[in-house]
């Protein structure tokens, strides 16, 4: 059986920590691999590494680094296949949904190969008599992300591209569900030019990230995952005097008005629910139709297509989704679906007890429509993570307005209108970080920057584009003055540029 090893200074290197994981093919429900689990001493090991490269890989100049980041890009996109097959096998979404996750981190890395400009500072000629003052943006030193099992390749690719493209060297703990990919990227990097110890994988549980967040030579961690999770790692790595950006969970909801182009919306409300098995943090899987008009033709439209989804194993071609990642998360999807039944909301289409002829074992979900959907059931309330979409009706654009705005997550949300000022307004009025206009997946692009709101993120800084280079530098201001001749006159009042 495969074992899969922590990637430390440059090569494979053995974990301490005396536990392994299984690591699963969700088509076939067997295991394929264990993943060994790091002790502390293991995180120190790394550590010790980054620590070592870093003074050299801070001083190289943007423009090497970015050159790294150029032929690292290239590596990927010459692996792509092979990246994809490996992340689909593990994770179980189809081959061009991990191709789509691949080419999401690359956006990333592509904005990291402009890392120079990026990284200009201000100048001031002449703030006062003969003095210039002048900033820069230098690295903090070891950084670590610990990223979530959805995105085992774009997440990966959004931290440790801006973090080691900025002149930091960067610790990766992925998830112990798929964790070959970033083992895999981490070579690449070293084969596109990296120093040994830039990059390091270590993996694990509840122990490594512990020793992560302990680590007193860790200036930052960056984290996705649910949002239980990610209030520990900030409030814990914040105690222990760390830059921390922890991205949570999220319960998106798209808002149908009645002059929606309901063909459009019916297709995007499709994919962006059941696309990935429902495992994105920026999926849809609350629809709010405006009006028992607009909910009726909704439903009515949303049926057909929701029946001719094509559920299959991850090479299948012609297949929307796969396999949920394991079989306790297939579990955990399946008794919410029955905790909706019981909370009282009509369960119009039940994607439990689905089977695939020759992989009965695997972890497949069908597609699941639930109607009626109520506010306070916890089915709403909570992340389901799944092939699930709820429908909640609205009765007016105010309604619709307020669900989203006082959810507890605010990561996403989308309106389907053509009316502009509506979609102006509720731009501007939603309690959400990210808002989409006839947009079903609002994700910005890699020189924008990604976060929601309340507990969908917790820290001060978003993910990538000029936050993401912000959260991984610190700025240091010169005020500088070149006199001809030194003079004996000293002044002990605080200086001024009149």
């Amino acid at each position: 059986m495969r074992a899969i090893q922590n990637y430390i200074n440059g090569k494979s290197a053995a974990a301490n920590g005396g536990r392994a994981g299984r690591v699963y093919n969700p088509n076939t429900g067997s295991q394929q691999a264990e993943v060994a689990f790091s002790a502390a001493r293991d995180v120190d090991a790394a550590v010790a590494a980054a620590v070592a490269a870093f003074p050299a890989w801070a001083a190289t100049n943007p423009q090497r680094r970015a050159r790294v980041m150029f032929a690292f890009k290239q590596l990927v996109e010459k692996n792509m296949d092979e990246l994809a097959h490996l992340l689909s096998s593990e994770h179980g979404k189809v081959i061009a949904d991990s191709k789509g996750d691949i080419q999401r981190g690359l956006e990333v890395i592509e904005f990291a190969c402009g890392i120079p400009h990026a990284l200009k500072g201000e100048y001031t000629e002449g703030a006062g008599p003969g003095i210039d003052v002048y900033s820069m943006r230098q690295p903090l030193g070891v950084c670590a992300g610990i990223t979530p099992f959805n995105f085992p390749a774009m997440i990966p690719m959004w931290m440790f591209g801006v973090a080691i493209a900025t002149g930091n060297t960067f610790i990766l703990k992925p998830s112990e569900k798929d964790p070959s990919v970033p083992v895999r990227l981490a070579e690449l990097m070293m084969e596109a030019g990296a120093p040994v110890g830039v990059l390091n994988v270590v993996h694990g549980d509840k122990e490594a990230v512990d020793a992560i967040i302990a680590h007193p030579d860790i200036k930052a961690i960056s984290f996705v995952g649910s949002s239980d999770i990610a209030h520990y790692i900030y409030s814990h790595g914040t105690a222990n005097h760390k830059r921390v950006q922890a991205m949570g969970g999220a319960k998106n909801h798209g808002i149908i008005m009645p002059d929606a182009d309901m063909d459009q919306a019916v297709k995007d409300l499709v994919g962006a629910a059941y696309g990935s098995a429902g495992e994105r943090c920026m999926a849809l899987p609350v629809v709010v139709p405006v009006g028992k008009q607009t909910a009726d033709e909704l439903r009515e439209r949303l049926l057909p297509e929701i029946e001719k989804l094509k559920v299959g194993i991850s090479t299948d071609a012609d297949a929307q989704y796969g396999p949920v990642v394991s079989s306790a998360h297939k579990q955990k999807v399946e008794d919410y679906i029955a905790l909706g039944a019981k909370e009282g909301a009509e369960l119009v289409r039940d994607g439990r007890n689905f089977t695939l002829q020759g992989y009965e074992e695997g972890f497949f979900i069908g597609p699941t429509l639930f109607d009626n959907v109520k506010t306070d059931m916890r089915t709403y309330q909570e992340e389901i993570f799944g092939p699930v979409l709820q429908i909640v009706r609205a009765e007016s654009f105010e309604e619709a307005l307020a669900l989203p705005s006082q959810h507890q997550y605010g990561n996403g949300v989308a309106i389907f209108t053509r009316n502009g000022r509506a979609a102006r307004e509720f731009a501007s009025r939603v309690n959400v970080g990210m808002v989409g206009i006839n947009v079903p997946i609002p994700v910005p692009v890699a020189y924008h920057t990604f976060g929601g709101w309340k507990r969908s993120a917790f820290g001060d800084t978003n993910q990538h584009g000029m936050e993401g280079v912000k959260f991984f530098t610190k700025v240091k201001t010169i005020t500088a003055r070149w006199p001809e001749g030194m003079t004996d006159d000293s002044s002990f009042v605080i200086p001024t540029m009149r």
